[in-house]
């Protein structure tokens, strides 16, 4: 009630970017105060349970409920978040080299449709900061996966170099990776989505997560791809066929969308990205075709329109092992990753299920 009744009306008033820095810069100083992280976890964070625990791609995840990437892009609030209850988190998107983004303004609330846009443009201070950053991490309770992209100067045809970039640099720091083709806010960069340009980039990229693990030690990290929810039934069913011939681990099921249907704020005619409730039906039909398509073989982590436990439920439930959110944390604040936890546990235990795992792809069964 904290946010709901004194930041967000704050926040609210405040330009969207601006809002969103001054969240992330002060999570980032809170962290820093002796004592803070431990406060931040006593007023919003997740008490454990077994039955919300998963283990995928080797790794331990106290619940499945995550934040989705683009709210930290450089990778300095990471123990704010840990300790605000999240199962996991992405960074990122990160880049090789740093660069500015689109122009501003560049992010725009939608609170008549419960959404944003945004055309950022993969701003952020670039892979060798975003490394020095999260050495400095203090909480290691959670996994974190590092999204990659490529700078917008790179041509698509040495678009592979950029992402095997990001590996090199932040091999060491990430639990795993998020390839992102699926961005509409940097140029033709969803045409890697699609045919040989995808086999090329995923095949450079396995390449480097092998030449990272031989000078590390260990088996190559997992990395996943980040999807559009934009594309037609036969170009995601081509896309996911070449996903599963290649090293993926998984699926990240959507990014934002380019449709503007059914909104009925003013700020639906900007360009760029949407988020939010809007995007819920669309991410969970994906989710639900991908599952089809790979036989629940192939894991997926949900995202898009996630508001309450029955929007993640019912992305469980279409196939997701992992869900995660962004748009929600901006209007209903730190205390949803408590009620979405909260309301996973009596969703499953209602339909009997003795842990999460076994209500991942229910509605398939």
């Amino acid at each position: 009630m904290l946010y709901q009744n004194m930041a967000k009306p704050f926040l609210f008033r405040m330009d969207a970017e601006k809002a969103h820095h001054l969240v992330i810069d002060g999570l980032q100083t809170a962290s820093g105060v002796p004592g803070m992280n431990g406060l931040l976890q006593a007023m919003y964070g997740v008490k454990a349970a077994p039955e919300l625990a998963v283990e995928l791609f080797g790794l331990k995840f106290p619940h499945p409920v995550g934040l989705a990437a683009g709210l930290d892009k450089n990778g300095v609030a990471t123990d704010g978040f840990t300790s605000i209850g999240f199962g996991f988190m992405e960074v990122g998107t990160v880049t090789p080299k740093a660069q500015p983004g689109n122009e501003q303004p560049r992010l725009f609330r939608l609170p008549a449709d419960e959404a944003l846009i945004n055309r950022m443009g993969f701003n952020n201070n670039g892979a060798e900061e975003m490394a020095v950053r999260l050495a400095k991490r203090k909480l290691r309770r959670i996994p974190i996966a590092v999204n990659i992209g490529k700078n917008k100067t790179t041509p698509n045809e040495r678009a592979h170099e950029d992402y095997q970039a990001c590996i090199r640099a932040l091999y060491g720091h990430g639990d795993f990776f998020v390839v992102n083709i699926s961005s509409p806010n940097t140029p033709d960069l969803r045409a890697l989505q699609h045919g040989d340009e995808l086999k090329v980039l995923l095949g450079a990229v396995e390449e480097e997560l092998g030449r990272q693990a031989a000078k590390h030690g260990g088996k190559p990290k997992p990395v996943l791809v980040k999807i559009a929810p934009d594309m037609t039934d036969e170009q995601l069913e081509l896309t996911v066929d070449t996903i599963r011939q290649s090293c993926a681990a998984g699926i990240i099921a959507t990014n934002t969308t380019i449709s503007r249907s059914g909104l009925t704020h003013a700020n639906a005619k900007e360009t760029g990205g949407l988020s939010g409730k809007p995007l819920r039906d669309r991410s969970t039909e994906v989710i639900r075709a991908v599952y089809r398509q790979t036989n629940g073989k192939l894991p997926i982590i949900g995202s898009g329109g996630i508001f309450t436990a029955a929007d993640a439920y019912d992305k469980i439930r279409a196939g997701a092992s992992l869900v995660e959110i962004y748009t929600a944390l901006i209007y209903k604040g730190p205390e949803i990753t408590r009620e979405l936890t909260e309301g996973l546990l009596e969703l499953m235990r209602k339909d009997g299920y003795r842990g999460i795992a076994e209500a991942v792809g229910a509605d398939h069964q």
